[in-house]
């Protein structure tokens, strides 16, 4: 399978993050209202809980993230340790993205 580009991976991880944000505070918002809980305060919730969970999703475990920043600073390889730092910052940008979407449509942070 052909790895690939740079670019490509970090829009990439981008969207992954994005994705996991809205599609994982909608469905969640399904659920809760299926079980009849206020579907908006948990879509919110849910929102703000599962920004960890899309950052790690989008860079595809930890466990890579971690041996790369190994090979950076042992190895004195800064362009893959640069590389992956641009990943992890597009991952971060996705979930708050996400989260700040989900913010404006429950508008649960305006208060009466």
């Amino acid at each position: 399978m052909k790895e690939l580009g740079f670019f490509p991976t970090f829009i990439e991880s981008y969207f992954i993050a994005l994705g996991v944000v809205l599609g994982g505070s909608l469905i969640g918002g399904i659920s809760s209202f299926l079980t009849g809980q206020p579907p908006l305060t948990s879509v919110y919730r849910l929102s703000s809980a599962l920004r960890i969970w899309a950052i790690v999703a989008a860079i595809g475990g930890t466990f890579d993230t971690v041996y790369t920043f190994e090979r950076g600073f042992l190895n004195a390889d800064t362009k893959d340790l640069f590389k992956q730092f641009l990943l992890i910052l597009a991952a971060l940008g996705g979930a708050q993205t996400g989260a700040l979407i989900i913010n404006w449509l429950t508008q649960e942070h305006i208060t009466s």
